[in-house]
Formats: C-alpha cells, structure tokens, sequence
C-alpha cells in the first residue's frame, strides 16, 4: 500500500518520496519501514496481517480513514485510526493508520489491474481537452461503459471511487502500478488511487 506518486508520471521516471523521518511513537519504535511514498511511509509489526501507514496528505487520510470512505471488497481495509501523531515538512499533519497488508498484483489480479489502468488511460485520452478533471471523468467513463473483461464487483467499486473524488477535492490515480495491490485470496484492490491537485 505504499503511495508512489500521482498520474501523469512518465514510465521509468522517479517518483518523490518522503524525506521526513518516522515519528516517534510507541506503536512505531523499532519497525522496519516497507517503503516510503510521495506522502507516506508504510512499516511492518511483523504479524503478516497488517501495516502501520503514517500518511501526511489528506487525500490518503479521506481515502483511507473518513467516515464516507468507499468501501467493499476492493478497497484497504482500515483497522484502526491512530490519530494525528506530528507534522510533515510538507506542513500537512501525521496520521497513523492501522490497516490491512496487501500485496504487488500478481495472476488475475494483475490482468484486471492492467484492464482497469487501461480503460482508464483510454478515457484520460478522450477527455485530456478537459484538463485535470480528465482522470474524474475517465473514471464516469469506465462506470458509463465498462469494459466486458472487468468483473461487476469492480467495476461498482470504480463507481463509488467516482462518488467519493466528486465530494472531496482529490484527484485518481489508477495508472501507477503501486496504487493497485491485492489480497493474499487475488482480490484486486484500489490501494491507492487519489491524491491532492
């Protein structure tokens, strides 16, 4: 589950990572960290079943964490809410979250994730007259008119992914192979698919 940038990155470029350190917190002290994303830092307790997520972008705290949240079978899992826990040099606070462990998409998951990717840059093709409103109406795109591969429990998750970015003001990102994971069962996941404009 490790944020990895925002859409528009060109393949093969280097995506920005967190240069803050870990907070200090009890729950945090001495875990190896799983990655670092543009606006998060991902580590593990060691139990296989979940990670810790200290997240300084709104976007991934809303997506992640708020009471309206999408929810279902292909979104995280949240466990617990941490609470703020320090500030980012970005000036946005620390959040800690509890959530599930998923994994790089393999199998089945990973054709679905290559579908879902594509039929998104498909619409962002469609509508790139419309700027950064290009990937919200990609996403109504792929609702309006799924493509026959996608599974209909996906593509209903694509649909409230789209009713969540229209209440909140973040942007999706479905391109980038690290914002789509799975389960250990090969459900595809929507890991991380927003992010602040």
């Amino acid at each position: 589950m490790i944020d990895r940038g925002s859409a528009g990155l060109e393949q093969g470029a280097e995506t920005p990572r967190i240069a803050d350190p870990v907070p200090a917190h009890p729950l945090l002290d001495g875990l190896p960290e799983l990655g670092r994303g543009e606006s998060s830092i991902v580590l593990d307790p060691g139990d296989g079943q979940r990670v810790f997520k200290v997240v300084s972008s709104p976007a991934d705290y809303y997506y992640l964490a708020a009471d309206d949240r999408p929810q279902g079978i292909h979104f995280p899992r949240l466990i617990a809410d941490h609470g703020v826990i320090g500030k980012a040099s970005s000036g946005y606070s620390f959040r800690l979250l509890e959530i599930e462990r998923l994994q790089p998409v393999s199998g089945e998951a990973e054709e679905q994730a290559r579908r879902l990717s594509g039929a998104y840059w498909e619409g962002c093709e469609k509508w790139a007259n419309m700027g950064v409103n290009r990937g919200r109406l990609a996403l109504y795109h792929i609702t309006q008119a799924p493509p026959p591969e996608l599974p209909a429990s996906l593509v209903q998750a694509i649909a409230a992914l789209s009713d969540f970015i229209e209440e909140y003001p973040v942007q999706p990102d479905i391109l980038n192979p690290y914002n789509l994971m799975m389960r250990a069962d090969g459900t595809l996941v929507l890991s991380d698919p927003v992010f602040l404009p």
